[in-house]
């Protein structure tokens, strides 16, 4: 008989492995579980909540955004106090998780995954939730998966439609064997659709099934399929995976030019009419930025942020530089007034 590491884990995680399927073994392999999940808005936080309450036995949540009155409609881990504070995503996440499970460990990481910093985020973790909001960053997690063979879950949302698919390097077809190119012309973004809690928490949850199929070694068990979702209409719908794409240029050809840097731009956020400023590296005292910042517009500072209203811009600037201009998608204006009143 495999036990458990503690009696409290039994009592804690009984259900979960009163399921034939998952039994003591599979709890004890998600206890020795290491998870990264990218982006912490409405499908980041679901899965986080899902994979803590599951017992997985080390969760990585990585956002460098803050949190806001809109996302509370449909991200279940915040509340008013995180957004009347401005907390930064995930560390307002972790601390949210650890009151759910103290047993298992989580690491929040205030930070942009970049071709720089990926193999500090995601180097350590056997599988890799998507819930970000945007394909750069998807490719490069596409990238980074192909490339060191580790498994990610793809998914989406937006108004009451979303899908998701998981990518199982060698076996799977990946994200650019589906889309060479990200999509063109303007796309329907929660900004501008709209977005309903019930798709996000529908498109986590078989993201999060998918989790635990890979992670008790029940992998083989994936269906193979893309599963989409419209909670409006209550269509469901299931359509095969291809057969990766020998010419595909990540899995097929393994030229990893978003993992490299070579197609790395300025985001924009989500339809937010925001400029995301990454490529700055070096110590911000926001203390002594507040104090200078107070004399031009409205300032609130904590150890995770600055945020300040000047021009009709709202800045957001984090401790190692790195900076959110909201208010324009012009990434000329973002990197001046970045330069303007932080400094080069």
């Amino acid at each position: 008989m495999i036990e458990v590491k503690a009696p409290s884990d039994r009592d804690r995680y009984s259900r979960q492995i009163r399921f034939r399927e998952m039994g003591e073994e599979g709890q004890i392999r998600l206890s020795q579980a290491r998870v990264a999940i990218v982006g912490c808005g409405a499908l980041g936080s679901a899965q986080a909540e899902l994979l803590a309450r599951a017992g997985v036995g080390f969760l990585r949540v990585i956002d460098r955004d803050y949190v806001e009155w809109s996302n509370l409609q449909r991200q279940m881990l915040f509340d008013e106090k995180d957004a009347e504070a401005g907390l930064p995503k995930a560390a307002a996440a972790a601390r949210r998780l650890k009151s759910v499970n103290s047993s298992i460990e989580i690491e929040s990481a205030i930070n942009d995954l970049t071709p720089v910093t990926a193999d500090d985020l995601l180097g350590d973790v056997q599988l890799i939730m998507d819930g970000t909001d945007n394909f750069e960053t998807r490719y490069l997690i596409n990238d980074f998966a192909i490339s060191h063979g580790v498994p990610w879950i793809y998914g989406a949302a937006v108004g009451s439609y979303g899908l998701k698919m998981p990518v199982i390097p060698g076996k799977t077809c990946c994200l650019r064997c589906m889309l060479p190119q990200p999509p063109s012309g303007a796309q329907a973004t929660c900004e501008t659709a709209g977005v309903l809690g019930p798709i996000t928490a529908t498109i986590a949850a078989l993201q999060v099934a998918d989790a635990l199929l890979i992670l008790t070694g029940h992998q083989d068990k994936l269906p193979g399929k893309i599963t989409i979702v419209d909670v409006w209409t209550g269509d469901v719908m299931q359509v095969s995976q291809p057969e990766p794409d020998e010419n595909c240029p990540a899995c097929g050809r393994r030229e990893f030019s978003y993992l490299e840097g070579k197609q790395r731009a300025p985001i924009s956020l989500c339809g937010r009419n925001a400029v995301q400023i990454h490529d700055n590296k070096r110590h911000v005292d926001l203390q002594e930025l507040a104090k200078r910042l107070e004399t031009v517009g409205t300032v609130r500072v904590n150890e995770f942020a600055l945020r300040a209203q000047i021009e009709n811009l709202d800045l957001t600037v984090f401790p190692d530089g790195r900076a959110i201009v909201k208010g324009t998608t012009d990434v000329g204006v973002a990197r001046s007034f970045y330069a303007k009143y932080v400094g080069n």
